[in-house]
């Protein structure tokens, strides 16, 4: 199993449980930044390695009227504000024009569900050098992911992060096989759980508390980790019912650290 290490943060290899956490998208300066810090202080004290993910912009809103996001230009600005914390940021990577830019801040760069079959889009992101995070689509099976790996590896890039976030069952729901996480892992690469975007209702919308199954969030991540993931995807916030994006499936803040203390002990447990 190959390691992909972003500063201080190594993730995959045998190493210890990662977090990977944020808003679902930039709302603003403040939401972000209170968040990163309480973030911080609760992987600090858990001693569980953090990568900042929030995305400058959402490209799959099911309506125009949705926010969407402060754009690339507003949104680096934030996130380079959290990586002077001294925090490895992620974000979506939505289009070609974009790549360089979001190179030159983003930690780890993101290949959305809904593009993960876009070989340009994907051999873009390749070959910045930067770590690649694959989300796999809700239509793709997990052994076809490695028809993902090898575009990015065809252009020298072997730091790829595969994240599981559930397959389409029926018209809205999403189900979480766990059997994925030990196929993906075939390709030789560290595997992410997205605890938070699988317990989405696609087509209901995300603000309203009928667009998700938010109770099913920390039975699904202990699940995932005593399978054997290498990191856990999961978006949060301070105050969840002000979100203005996903919020029918974030985790409130204040549940975080007794959950992460939950998935250490699974993960020391289990972990080679």
């Amino acid at each position: 199993m190959r390691e992909v290490a972003v500063g201080d943060v190594a993730i995959g290899g045998g190493r210890p449980l990662a977090l990977i956490a944020g808003p679902c998208v930039i709302e603003g300066e403040a939401v972000v930044m209170e968040t990163a810090e309480r973030l911080i202080e609760v992987t600090g004290r858990l001693g569980i390695p953090l990568v900042f993910k929030s995305s400058y912009a959402k490209a799959n809103r099911s309506s125009a009227a949705y926010f969407a996001g402060p754009g690339l230009r507003e949104g680096l600005r934030v996130l380079r504000k959290v990586r002077d914390l001294g925090v490895p940021v992620l974000s979506d990577v939505h289009a070609l024009q974009e790549v360089d830019e979001a190179a030159e801040v983003l930690d780890i760069l993101q290949l959305p569900a809904h593009l993960s079959m876009q070989t340009e889009l994907t051999l873009a992101l390749a070959r910045t050098g930067k770590p690649v995070n694959v989300k796999k689509g809700q239509f793709l099976a997990p052994e076809d992911v490695a028809s993902v790996v090898s575009k990015i590896e065809s252009e020298g890039n072997r730091d790829i992060l595969l994240t599981e976030r559930g397959v389409s069952f029926g018209y809205h729901d999403l189900v979480a096989d766990m059997r994925s996480l030990a196929i993906m892992r075939r390709t030789g690469y560290p595997v992410v759980f997205d605890a938070t975007h699988v317990v989405r209702l696609y087509g209901r919308p995300s603000s309203d508390a009928s667009g998700g199954t938010p109770e099913f969030i920390e039975p699904l991540a202990r699940a995932a980790v005593a399978a054997g993931c290498d990191a856990v995807f999961i978006e949060t916030h301070p105050r969840v019912s002000e979100a203005l994006c996903d919020a029918a499936s974030m985790l409130p803040l204040d549940r975080l650290e007794p959950l992460l203390e939950s998935l250490n002990a699974i993960d020391e447990v289990v972990r080679p």
